[in-house]
């Protein structure tokens, strides 16, 4: 159920995966600053990584995750297939500190392009989960910065999902402060504003998505 349902019978999705070469990289960006949903959004990001690693269909795939908080962003867990290596590597989840958004949606583009690089038949996906209220910048003013990278992942043609943590008034809906609508319209991608976050609404998502990237592609 939910807009991201695909009427398919199981018997069609098991003989299209047996023939699919395409394979995906799915790239977790997550906001892992400030106290206030740091620790839900790292959690919820750590549980759909999982569930997708341990998807019988996701064995060609590779799932990775950053996070990025106080002035930088950090490779917590390598695109890789291996639910072993993901239960290891997103063991401790660090949170706090201010909000470099634009260093974590670079560090993003610059992971995906190098997996580009290696297969250039993979089809690439940066989820970025964030409230979107940027503090710090690398060098200049925050919204040219992410304005240039979003440009540039549209331009290589990166699947980009966005995931808009921010709580807000439900009378003021459209007052959302973040950039990250800003990020996806940049993007060319796709936005989803969701304030209660969850490991199975994430992953609901995501899996929608990857499997639609995939049907275009294949």
């Amino acid at each position: 159920s939910g807009p991201y349902a695909i009427k398919i019978k199981s018997e069609d999705i098991r003989e299209k995966e047996r023939v699919r070469k395409t394979s995906a990289v799915l790239l977790f960006v997550v906001d892992a600053s400030g106290s206030m949903g740091a620790m839900m959004r790292m959690e919820s990001a750590k549980g759909a990584v999982l569930s997708l690693l341990l998807d019988s269909y996701q064995k060609r795939d590779r799932v990775g995750m950053v996070a990025f908080r106080g002035k930088e962003a950090e490779l917590i867990l390598p695109p890789c297939s291996s639910v072993d290596l993901a239960l290891s590597r997103l063991k401790e989840l660090p949170t706090g500190g201010k909000t470099p958004l634009s260093a974590g949606l670079s560090r993003g583009l610059q992971i995906l392009q190098g997996e580009m690089k290696k297969d250039a038949e993979t089809k690439p996906m940066m989820v970025l989960v964030s409230d979107g209220r940027a503090n710090v910048g690398m060098s200049g003013k925050i919204k040219d910065e992410l304005m240039e990278i979003s440009e540039r992942t549209k331009q290589l043609g990166i699947h980009t999902i966005v995931i808009d943590t921010e709580v807000v008034d439900s009378s003021f809906m459209d007052m959302r402060l973040g950039y990250c609508r800003e990020i996806a319209e940049m993007t060319g991608g796709k936005y989803y504003p969701i304030s209660d976050l969850s490991s199975e609404s994430l992953y609901s998502i995501v899996d929608g998505e990857h499997r639609l990237l995939l049907e275009a592609n294949a």
